[in-house]
């Protein structure tokens, strides 16, 4: 009997035990396994909320990437546009101004034309006055007979 009563015994107290354990430790147990399921869901949470706002930092980063890259071909074409337009502007200066240059050059050139022109009248007429003073052997005054000089160097 003894060995009936010492199983009983050791029944009863297990059954205090598991009671004991239910009622006082259980429910501490359980709350604490909670609390670690809920604080690793979210951390789960949390690490697929950051993944998926990484991926759309990226999409966020290339957008702004090729709008930037857009823009730099932009700023490009325009600078390539103005350097052809000041290009077609330097030209056109330098056209005008040459043509300025040649035209001056050209009334330069008529200047001395008449200028040479009027010399070789004078030098001319100064020639027919001492080839006429030989034909007719004597002094052909130029003030007695400037209007017939004047003639005569307009005649040449």
């Amino acid at each position: 009997m003894n060995l009936n009563v010492t199983m009983i015994a050791q029944a009863v107290t297990f059954l205090v035990f598991i009671w004991f354990c239910k009622v006082l430790i259980w429910p501490h147990l359980i709350r604490a396994i909670e609390a670690r399921q809920k604080q690793i869901a979210d951390g789960l949470a949390a690490a697929e909320e950051g993944k998926q706002s990484l991926e759309r930092s990226a999409k966020q980063a290339d957008q702004a990437i090729a709008r930037s890259r857009d823009r730099a071909n932009e700023i490009v074409a325009q600078a390539d546009m103005r350097a052809s337009q000041m290009i077609e502007e330097a030209k056109s200066a330098a056209k005008s101004e040459g043509e300025r240059l040649i035209a001056g050059a050209k009334a330069e050139i008529d200047q001395e034309v008449s200028r040479a022109k009027e010399i070789l009248r004078t030098q001319v007429a100064a020639l027919a006055v001492a080839g006429a003073e030989q034909i007719l052997k004597r002094e052909v005054d130029p003030k007695a007979h400037a209007d017939m000089l004047a003639a005569l160097q307009r005649q040449l």
